[in-house]
């Protein structure tokens, strides 16, 4: 996909200067504030120990025509992200390795072309490409008919524009560049959660971290629920690669999946015929509650880590899609509070949280690119110093039944 780069003026969008970094509001509903094709570099900041640029474009033809991508580069390390698909991580390419995957949905869909209720509930498939995709926040998980209404396949949240989209650029170093943008689930005696996610990230680094903060702005108390889905395909994914982690317990999604525990370390390469397996993964943490996990290729000398806290995200789901390149040939490592089960079942296994009235809670990952094979190495020996001597039980039937 190429993007053509705008520079308009700086001073067009520059809206607040403090001691510590510099603001520019590119969205606001509220003020009818759309910037639209808009960038900036070190340059126009008067920057000159870093180099980066950031863009905002607005796509154009076909099911993308008015999507809105926002490109960060610094020192040949890109993050792309997609203010109009709540703010969703579309890739990260460093070192000639990417971080996402190729699906077969090759465009930035646009919500409007979307009907989530489509096929029986999973009308969120028809946009999915993204390296990280927010599933939630009012709910999350597999499709299901219930309470009078169908909750369709992981939330709402990735088919939301944001109303609020905010460049912060600190003026010393380190310069950290982030992007903030606020996400809106407001339905009329249903939902008031109003989520600002954010990615920050430090220029010359090879690695950023996703910050949201979640709030129930009603007045009544409110369920939630979060899955980063977090997706790679090749050059990191092929036969041989390697998922590691710091493993209390892994038990089959499904009876399909109970066929995989044997190898649900390691991956196949592209196998036309392969049906998505799932695992439930409880990871080990230290004691303050971080863990990380880790996909790497088989070599090791490329991979990609998350960082997260337990005590915020308890649980991890380990996605396999090894089909073929065509078909869509991925794995999710999925930090969350729940498991992909619907939301239903969920409840019953007291693993939907909730927010109070006025209660915001929130949520810290941090991902890296490791490129190398001591990047990779170091990351690895940072697990094993989680697991330590722990055992991780095998669980050899799935925890519950769809």
């Amino acid at each position: 996909m190429k993007v053509k780069i705008i520079s308009l003026t700086v001073l067009a969008c520059f809206t607040t200067m403090t001691a510590n970094a510099k603001e520019f509001v590119l969205i606001d509903t509220e003020k009818d504030v759309a910037k639209g094709n808009w960038s900036i570099s070190n340059k126009d900041l008067g920057i000159n120990a870093e180099k980066f640029f950031i863009a905002n474009t607005v796509l154009k033809g076909g099911k993308q025509e008015g999507s809105e991508l926002l490109t960060i580069n610094s020192n040949d390390f890109t993050i792309k992200l997609s203010p109009t698909r709540g703010l969703g991580i579309i890739s990260v390419v460093g070192d000639g390795i990417r971080m996402g995957w190729d699906s077969p949905v090759d465009e930035i869909v646009h919500p409007k072309f979307i009907n989530l209720e489509s096929r029986a509930g999973l009308g969120w498939l028809d946009g999915f490409n993204e390296m990280m995709v927010r599933c939630g926040f009012e709910w999350t998980g597999h499709a299901v008919q219930a309470d009078g209404m169908m909750y369709t396949l992981h939330g709402r949240a990735q088919n939301t524009p944001v109303s609020k989209l905010v460049v912060e650029v600190l003026d010393k170093a380190p310069y950290t560049i982030t992007v903030k943008g606020l996400i809106k689930e407001n339905t009329f005696k249903k939902s008031n959660l109003e989520t600002w996610a954010s990615i920050s990230y430090v220029p010359g680094s090879k690695e950023f971290t996703v910050h949201d903060v979640v709030t129930n702005k009603g007045d009544y108390t409110k369920d939630f629920q979060i899955i980063y889905h977090s997706n790679y395909g090749t050059p990191i994914l092929e036969e041989g690669a390697q998922f590691v982690a710091p493993v209390r317990e892994i038990s089959p999604f499904n009876d399909y999946a109970k066929d995989g525990l044997k190898t649900w370390q390691t991956y196949l390469g592209p196998t036309k015929g392969f049906d998505e397996m799932v695992f439930n993964v409880y990871p080990y943490a230290d004691a303050n509650g971080k863990t990380q996990v880790m996909l790497t290729n088989k070599a090791g000398d490329k991979g990609t880590g998350i960082a997260f806290n337990t005590k915020e995200l308890p649980v991890l789901s380990l996605w396999k899609n090894t089909d073929t390149l065509k078909q869509g040939y991925v794995t999710g490592l999925e930090p969350g509070t729940s498991f992909a089960y619907p939301v239903t079942i969920e409840r019953e296994q007291k693993r939907v949280r909730q927010l109070e009235p006025g209660q915001s809670t929130e949520f810290t990952l941090t991902y890296s690119l490791l490129s190398g094979k001591d990047a990779v190495a170091k990351y690895a020996q940072q697990i094993q110093a989680i697991q330590g001597n722990q055992e991780t039980k095998v669980v050899e039937q799935p925890m519950a039944k769809e």
